[in-house]
């Protein structure tokens, strides 16, 4: 595929006037949606973006990784978007139309676990449509993480069924037998979807904002709106239905007190459950004077040092199936120096 780089100088990226434009990035556990949205803040030239962040967790990793967090970005409560976020993404939304200096787009990442129907419901079904336009619906998937027991999961098929476009990831980490049965099952699953390969979440921004390709008319029909709100009214204030359908679960694990490397990293290759698809953290060794940035995705984990922006301490989320909190909380104890 022919590499793309953004100009520097970019007409296409003129947001026209049409109520502000959103783009939602949805995809699985560990896909690289922020790692993409990174790469849109990067190189968004001089566009104005607002950032919604969800996570499903009870502490936000991905806000603490983000490059810019101040305001580029309004931070949501926890708790998955199909539900409990609702009524505060509607908030956080009219906050940034509010806001005196103008916001050009606004990108929302929803959690790994989100199945993104009931988001895109909110924009279309509610005062906001008026005041937005729904631009499209970004599927990011994990090319090499991907197999057909990963996507049992109801959440991750509907991710890809409501994806505008689907960007196959991490395209340099397998061959190319296995990206075209990827592609093959995708195109199975979603007839004449759109389908760019990006490495590191780089794709050029014109094939990604402003493209206008949310079918905004199928999603109005009265039988998307009549089973949203039949969903949202019988799971309201529970984890959403998918959720459960799916048996994922978030272990959230925080301390003042650091990590010795070596038990950790056993834990990590020996100990820890298989049934966790991702983990995330920021963590703190008792040998070094750093703060590791911690990702893992199925069987691949990776750290990486920086500064320490605030005071040292270790914030670590784990998402699977079917989790033993208790035996997890204490192997990770067990991992403090």
């Amino acid at each position: 595929m022919t590499q793309l780089t953004v100009p520097t100088s970019n007409p296409t990226l003129e947001i026209p006037k049409k109520g502000m434009p959103v783009t939602i990035i949805t995809g699985f556990l560990g896909s690289g949606k922020t790692t993409l949205l990174n790469q849109i803040l990067k190189n968004k030239q001089d566009l104005k973006v607002a950032v919604l962040v969800n996570e499903f967790g009870d502490i936000n990793i991905d806000s603490q990784l983000l490059i810019s967090v101040d305001q580029d970005m309004v931070e949501l409560t926890n708790g998955c978007i199909c539900c409990t976020i609702n009524d505060n993404l509607v908030d956080a939304v009219y906050r940034v139309l509010e806001r005196e200096d103008r916001i050009d787009y606004l990108v929302i990442e929803t959690t790994g676990v989100a199945d993104p129907l009931p988001i895109i419901l909110t924009f279309l079904g509610t005062e906001l449509r008026d005041l937005i336009n729904l631009d499209s619906i970004l599927t990011v998937v994990d090319a090499e993480a991907f197999n057909q027991e990963h996507f049992h999961s109801e959440a991750a098929l509907k991710q890809i069924t409501y994806g505008d476009i689907i960007l196959l990831n991490k395209t340099d980490l397998v061959t190319p037998e296995k990206l075209k049965d990827v592609e093959n099952f995708i195109h199975d699953m979603k007839n004449g979807a759109k389908i760019l390969h990006t490495k590191h979440g780089e794709v050029a921004l014109p094939l990604i904002l402003d493209v206008g390709l949310t079918p905004i008319n199928e999603y109005t029909a009265n039988d998307y709106q009549d089973t949203h709100e039949h969903e949202h009214h019988h799971h309201h204030g529970h984890h959403s239905h998918h959720l459960e359908n799916d048996g994922f679960i978030s272990i959230s694990f925080q301390t003042d007190r650091p990590f010795d490397v070596h038990k950790f990293e056993n834990f990590l290759t020996e100990k820890m459950p298989q049934n966790v698809f991702r983990a995330k953290g920021i963590l703190w060794f008792s040998d070094s004077d750093l703060r590791h940035i911690f990702q893992l995705s199925g069987l691949r984990y990776s750290l990486h040092a920086d500064e320490w922006q605030t005071p040292p301490k270790n914030q670590a989320v784990f998402i699977g199936r079917k989790l033993d909190i208790s035996e997890i909380y204490s192997q990770l104890n067990e991992c403090l120096a």
